[in-house]
């Protein structure tokens, strides 16, 4: 089976360094699981009035407002079919200090909207749309477009003034073996609310099942 990032990015996709393919290549049919961890050499907050926002943010595992240096990470890449017969993969990030926390999302291939759809926390409220392209390195860069919230019969396009743009790129280091990724979210208005750079190996695991901790706790239908 063809992964969604293959599908998102075409012919494209072959221009990704060949780790780059291995992480974004694989789909429920391969029965593995990536799970990276590492170092995050800087976790970062912007400036103080935007701390509610990311204490909201904490609620359902989307953002949070801690900051430090060498922060050990771990990141769990896990694909499966969900309820709805669509094609998921898990992008479920943990921060150990100086309090634990997790970022969790889920991304599908949208035939509706022939691109990545990202759910964005632990209920998947937040569905962002995504754009894919490779970088001079052969990384991946991945950039948030429209979001919409839905919760219950509720469902409008979430203001940008409330939300953030994520910007993030993830690439292989030939000289050191590992990943390194980058991740900056900013507002239009607010400025710099929250981001993070470091590095990380990868651990490939057989895996016939998706851990419950990993899934989300509701799954939304609509994209």
């Amino acid at each position: 089976m063809t992964s969604i990032y293959q599908r998102a990015l075409g012919p494209e996709f072959g221009r990704l360094h060949p780790q780059i393919q291995r992480r974004f290549g694989f789909s429920s049919e391969d029965g593995c699981a990536a799970i990276g961890r590492g170092v995050m050499d800087r976790v970062w907050h912007g400036l103080p009035y935007t701390l509610p926002f990311l204490y909201v943010g904490t609620w359902r595992r989307i953002m949070f407002p801690q900051h430090g240096r060498n922060v050990p990470f771990s990141i769990h890449n896990y694909a499966y079919r969900d309820r709805f017969g669509r094609e998921t993969v898990t992008w479920n990030r943990d921060f150990a200090a100086p309090l634990r926390r997790r970022f969790d999302a889920t991304m599908i291939y949208s035939e509706q909207r022939g691109r990545i759809v990202d759910y964005l926390g632990t209920h998947q409220h937040l569905a962002v749309d995504i754009g894919l392209s490779v970088d001079e390195r052969g990384g991946m860069h991945v950039r948030s477009a429209a979001q919409r919230f839905y919760e219950g019969p509720l469902a409008f396009d979430f203001p940008m003034l409330l939300s953030g743009d994520a910007d993030v790129h993830e690439w292989f280091d030939d000289e050191t073996n590992d990943f390194r990724i980058s991740v900056r979210v900013t507002n239009p208005v607010w400025g710099p609310l929250f981001g993070y750079e470091g590095r990380f190996r990868v651990d490939w695991i057989s895996c016939s099942d998706v851990p419950s901790d990993m899934r989300p706790r509701r799954e939304e239908r609509r994209e």
